[in-house]
């Protein structure tokens, strides 16, 4: 895994990334419907699942764009990941348990989808945290598929430095023809603002038309 040292001097959100890391540490999260009819369309057609899809359609949106990318090195430096790729979790309605797991990113949908699949049958006796070390370049997924709430936040309770998206989705409906998602996004005030965080939302339904 490869990653770009940030230079505090010429960094243009150096300003605002010391405030918000310094002085007040929030995090932003914000919820909206996605249409994913063509999504479902196309996992239907081609044999693939939708949750490995999904999740590749938003690691494919976060990769692209790089304030969804940062974290920070050994010493306590800000980093940008050349990529990220998802934690998620992999539910088991069997003991009502699951098991977190990262498969690593691809841009390929097919290749990912095989990974995926790999990894949830290596792990399908786990339960809890995968026992390989989980690498430091992830950003986290999570599905709630029995709900189709209205809005979603959760708050990862470290220093108040974690920075990379939390991404969660819930349970797609469809009426009149249109199928929709609400899909939620929390990130770090210090690496994005709401024009960014917006932003990640307009490139999934980008990346969901494009298939």
């Amino acid at each position: 895994m490869k990653y770009e040292t940030i230079n505090p001097d010429t960094w243009k959100r150096r300003e605002l990334f010391r405030y918000y890391i310094d002085n007040l540490r929030n995090v932003m999260s914000l919820t909206a419907d996605t249409d994913v009819t063509r999504l479902v369309g196309f996992v239907r057609a081609h044999g693939l699942k939708f949750y490995p899809a999904m999740i590749w359609v938003v690691s494919k949106a976060v990769n692209s764009r790089e304030e969804f990318r940062y974290g920070w090195d050994g010493d306590g430096n800000p980093i940008r990941w050349d990529f990220v790729s998802p934690y998620y979790a992999d539910f088991h309605k069997e003991d009502e348990c699951c098991v977190k797991l990262v498969t690593e990113y691809s841009d390929d949908l097919y290749n990912f989808h095989a990974r995926f699949i790999a990894d949830r049958e290596k792990h399908r006796n786990l339960r809890g945290f995968a026992a390989e070390n989980i690498p430091p370049n992830t950003f986290d997924v999570s599905c709630l598929p029995w709900i189709k709430y209205k809005s979603f936040d959760i708050h990862v309770f470290d220093e108040g430095k974690y920075l990379a998206p939390v991404v969660t989705w819930g349970k797609y409906e469809t009426s009149d023809g249109k199928t929709l998602l609400p899909l939620s996004m929390n990130i770090h005030h210090a690496v994005a603002d709401g024009w960014h965080l917006s932003r990640f939302f307009s490139d999934v339904q980008d990346i969901i038309d494009a298939l």
